[in-house]
C-alpha cells in the first residue's frame, strides 16, 4: 500500500493532499469535504480506511489553504470549490499510475454540493457519487446532467437535510438513491453509525465503479 503526502499545483495556489493506494487498487475515490473541514477529518478518514480495505485508492485534500480558509464566505463558495475538485480530478488523471483507475468522489455536507456540480461538468470521468449529510439542493440546477449514479445518505433526525436531500433525488436523473441512517443526526457522532455509512459507501463505489 502506497502512502504519500501530495502537492497539488493549480494556478494561483498549491494545495496538500492525502493519498493512499492499496496495492492491485480497482478504483479511486476523491474526497469533498464540508465548510471548516480538512483532509484530517476524522469522519472522512473513516470512511476512506474502510474503502482502502476493499482495494480503493482515496485521494483526500485540502480544497482551501489556511489562508483562504480564515475567510469564512469561502467555504461556502460552491463554485470556487467546484473549480478546485475538477483541478484536482485532472492532476489525477496526469498520474501514471492513478489515471487508468475508475474515479468517484465522496461529497460531505456542503461538499457534495462541489462534487455534483464537478460531476455534471466531466460527464462520464466520474462513475459514482456518494453524499454523507450533504448538501445537494445547493447543486439543484446542475443534477439533471449528473451522469454518475449517485448515493444519498442523510441521518434519520437530521430533518431539515432530509428534506434537501429529497429534493435532490428528484431531479436527479443518473441511478440515484436516498438512504436514511437511523439514529443518526447530521455528522454521524452516535455510536456505529459512521460504520454504516462507510460500509454503504463501500458497497456503493464497489458496485458500480
Amino acid at each position: 500500500m502506497i502512502r504519500e503526502e501530495v502537492k497539488i499545483p493549480l494556478q494561483e495556489v498549491t494545495l496538500s493532499g492525502n493519498l493512499v493506494v492499496p496495492e492491485n487498487a480497482i478504483a479511486l475515490v476523491i474526497f469533498s469535504h464540508g465548510s471548516g473541514s480538512s483532509r484530517f477529518s476524522p469522519r472522512n478518514n473513516l470512511v476512506a480506511e474502510q474503502l482502502q480495505k476493499r482495494g480503493i485508492a482515496t485521494l483526500l485534500f485540502d480544497l482551501l489553504t489556511k489562508y483562504e480558509d480564515a475567510v469564512y464566505e469561502n467555504r461556502f463558495d460552491i463554485d470556487m470549490l467546484t473549480e478546485r475538485l475538477i483541478a484536482a480530478t485532472q492532476w489525477v488523471k496526469q498520474q501514471e499510475h492513478l489515471k487508468k483507475l475508475p474515479m468517484g468522489y465522496f461529497g460531505a455536507s456542503t461538499g457534495a454540493a462541489s462534487a455534483l456540480m464537478a460531476a455534471s461538468k466531466l460527464g462520464k470521468g466520474i462513475q459514482a457519487i456518494v453524499s454523507r449529510g450533504g448538501r445537494p439542493d445547493l447543486a439543484l440546477p446542475f443534477l439533471d446532467k449528473v451522469k454518475a449514479p449517485t448515493l444519498l445518505i442523510v441521518g434519520a433526525l437530521d430533518t431539515p437535510v432530509i428534506e434537501y436531500n429529497e429534493q435532490a433525488l428528484k431531479q436527479l436523473t443518473a441511478v440515484s438513491e436516498l438512504k436514511i441512517v437511523a439514529g443518526a443526526t447530521h455528522l454521524f457522532e452516535e455510536r456505529g453509525k459512521l460504520e454504516e455509512v462507510a460500509e454503504m459507501a463501500a458497497a456503493w463505489f464497489e458496485k458500480h465503479l
